[in-house]
């Protein structure tokens, strides 16, 4: 049996959309929560109501996960709360999409940093005290888009397997040590940034993106892909055809002149 009750989940990139959801779903299942995300006012309200309509721990911590070592000042910060972390799920990203050379270079780094660097970072940093405890959990976002390139999105595209290859590592490695480490890979979702890019009208709504994600880490898988066209796209299709057939389909499909027209 899974329990959530009592326990402490930090959550970044909680402000809004599927780190939002989440932040609802595990209060409601009785979890403390640590909230994180660059909008303080929005993080202060979330807090507040949960806190009032569960009955659970909120604490916030303002943070842009694109600084240099900021994981360090988070870590230090619940440290200084005295809170032990019993959950982590990375959600904090964003993407870039243009042209290759029309992105700045700070864009893309600040890309790497969110998506690669400070999740590495937490995870670092958070393991060592599951480990000590022989419990704990690790939810990393990646994206239905890190089974394949990315065309005009090549960095987010990258960062995105990334996180699955690392997580998928990282399940393997401690599944006999009492961790679960999912990785999280969802399409485009109603309120994210893909949307835009690959509107066919069947965006997944995020609190199915989450609850295909609980149940996936209660049942100890290691990635899950939320929708049934989804995973078809992502992990089927793929698989079917040339690589290179691939990418260029992609190509077409994530031009941004389909944009202009």
């Amino acid at each position: 049996m899974f329990h959530y009750q009592g326990k402490t989940a930090l959550i970044t990139g909680a402000s809004s959309g599927i780190g939002e959801v989440f932040a609802k779903n595990l209060a409601k299942r009785g979890m403390n929560l640590i909230l994180v995300a660059r909008s303080e006012e929005k993080l202060r309200m979330l807090a507040r109501d949960l806190h009032e309509l569960y009955n659970v721990s909120t604490e916030v911590i303002v943070a842009d996960l694109s600084r240099e070592n900021v994981a360090f000042d988070i870590f230090k910060t619940v440290e200084q709360m005295q809170l032990t972390v019993d959950m982590l799920i990375n959600n904090a990203g964003f993407l870039n999409y243009d042209p290759f050379e029309q992105i700045g270079i700070q864009q893309d780094h600040n890309q790497i940093m969110v998506n690669v660097t400070a999740l590495v970072d937490l995870t670092h940093l958070f393991i060592p005290g599951m480990l000590a405890k022989g419990d704990g959990s690790i939810i990393n976002l990646s994206s239905s888009g890190a089974f394949q390139p990315m065309p005009y999105m090549a960095v987010y595209g990258a960062t995105k397997a990334f996180v699955l290859s690392f997580s998928e590592a990282l399940w393997a490695e401690y599944q006999n040590r009492g961790l679960r480490v999912l990785a999280l890979c969802p399409g485009p979702t109603s309120t994210g940034a893909l949307v835009k890019i690959f509107d066919d009208g069947g965006a997944t709504p995020p609190l199915q993106v989450v609850t295909e994600a609980l149940k996936a880490l209660e049942a100890g898988r290691s990635y899950v892909i939320p929708g049934l066209k989804n995973y078809f796209l992502a992990n089927v299709i793929p698989r079917l055809l040339p690589r290179s057939m691939m990418v260029q389909l992609l190509k077409r499909i994530t031009h941004p002149r389909k944009l202009l027209d």
